[in-house]
């Protein structure tokens, strides 16, 4: 649906709830003035019994019309509000069978201590290098053997991984599907398409997709609530690169591994986790965009690992971009160096943030770029950086071995610069 078709459904649900309310007004009003004017008549019953009656017998008639008429003004916009009702049901049932219940049977400990126990969760199946593989979280499925993993699709149909590749430092897993049955193999089930996390925005709505509490292929549907949550301690197993995603969507245990969509009905982010003091759903639900879990993805199938880049720099975790003061900045188109003597040209400077470099090591990409200490990192790539924990995630999810665009601001201005990643070792 386009974005002002949504927004004609937001505007025709507040209009309801007003008219619900004044409507609601008016039949009060309505019923106090005939409980009145029964009061008055029989006041004086004795005097003129006839009229009172029919006073009341009128403002009984006024009322009922008014009932009617809001009930015809409610079913209009009920017609235009349950637009947004049938669109969730039609990306539910689009996506659906792509969405893969998984059982992981795991056994912790070793010996007489060893306990085994039984963990549900969810996945997506996506087209990735050009290749159909289940994405899910690592942590869905670390700890039990190959063979104690079991999936489901949503017609009923078993499945059981093929091969298996995990990365820690994101908790993105992906997994290749096999048929437990010859005839299930020529009917594999369809793939859900990747949509663009970067073109998400706080506000939209999005719908999950998974199984809580082991209750497979549930949906529940919310709004995005904030971008860019990072340096979250997400229970036993740090996770190094975070960017997540926050959403008001229900996401219970068993969500995790699961798809977080847009109305289009395509794939933008990966549930992985919940903030809760319950165990439950509270509204604060966590999920990795799909640009990230997708480049996880295709580094694992094409590497068997994430290859990491290496920029070369201690980052500053005390610089707040507070400490920058609101000027206009120059700007200069060309690479950072001593001698750079080229035009530059006024223009506003940019929201403030970015990393502040500590220092800068010896025989690095960042020494080769001629960055220094000081320097703060306002764009890498496409992206504006926010703090050092972004700054890590993008540099970790670089590709390697290719010039990459920078902005930083050095002693009050903006220079344009590039850096060519190496492999984190």
């Amino acid at each position: 649906m386009p974005a002002t078709a949504i927004d004609r459904v937001v505007i025709s649900f507040r209009s309801l709830a007003c008219r619900l309310v004044i409507g609601t007004a008016l039949l009060l009003a309505g019923i106090a003035q005939a409980q009145a004017q029964r009061d008055g008549t029989r006041d004086v019953a004795t005097q003129s019994p006839q009229a009172g009656s029919t006073s009341t017998q009128v403002t009984a008639d006024q009322i009922e019309a008014q009932r009617q008429r809001l009930y015809n003004e409610l079913a209009e916009e009920f017609a235009t509000f349950d637009r947004l009702g049938h669109l969730v049901r039609r990306v539910s049932g689009l996506v659906n069978p792509s969405v893969i219940h998984i059982e992981a049977h795991k056994v912790q400990g070793s010996g007489a201590s060893a306990e085994s126990f039984d963990e549900a969760g969810s996945g997506v199946l996506l087209s990735i290098a050009s290749q159909s593989w289940v994405l899910t979280n690592r942590h869905v499925i670390h700890g039990a053997a190959p063979d104690q993993i079991a999936m489901r699709t949503s017609d009923g149909r078993q499945w059981k991984p093929g091969r298996i590749l995990m990365d820690a430092s994101t908790d993105v897993a992906v997994m290749q599907l096999v048929s437990e049955s010859k005839a299930a193999r020529t009917s594999a089930p369809p793939t859900a398409r990747i949509g663009d996390s970067d073109d998400v925005q706080i506000g939209d709505f999005v719908i999950a997709i998974g199984s809580p509490f082991g209750l497979n292929h549930s949906v529940t549907f919310g709004i995005m609530s904030a971008k860019g949550r990072r340096d979250l301690s997400l229970g036993e197993e740090r996770i190094d690169l975070q960017d997540f995603f926050q959403t008001d969507a229900a996401i219970n245990p068993g969500n995790s591994g699961g798809p977080l969509l847009n109305l289009r009905g395509e794939v933008i982010a990966l549930n992985t986790a919940i903030a809760s003091s319950s165990g439950g759903s509270e509204g604060i639900g966590f999920a990795i965009p799909i640009n990230m879990a997708v480049r996880v993805a295709q580094e694992l199938i094409e590497h068997g690992r994430l290859r990491r880049g290496y920029l070369g720099v201690t980052l500053d975790p005390e610089f707040a971009s507070a400490e920058l003061v609101p000027m206009r900045g120059m700007v200069a188109s060309m690479k950072v160096s001593p001698d750079d003597n080229a035009a530059t040209s006024w223009q506003p400077m940019p929201r403030l943030g970015g990393a502040r470099i500590r220092e800068v090591r010896s025989n690095s990409p960042a020494e080769k770029a001629r960055l220094q200490r000081g320097d703060v990192i306002l764009q890498f790539g496409s992206q504006l950086i926010e703090d050092d924990d972004h700054l890590v995630a993008r540099v970790g999810l670089a590709r390697i071995g290719e010039p990459i665009d920078m902005v930083i601001l050095r002693d009050g201005r903006r220079y344009r610069s590039s850096v060519t990643l190496t492999l984190l070792k």
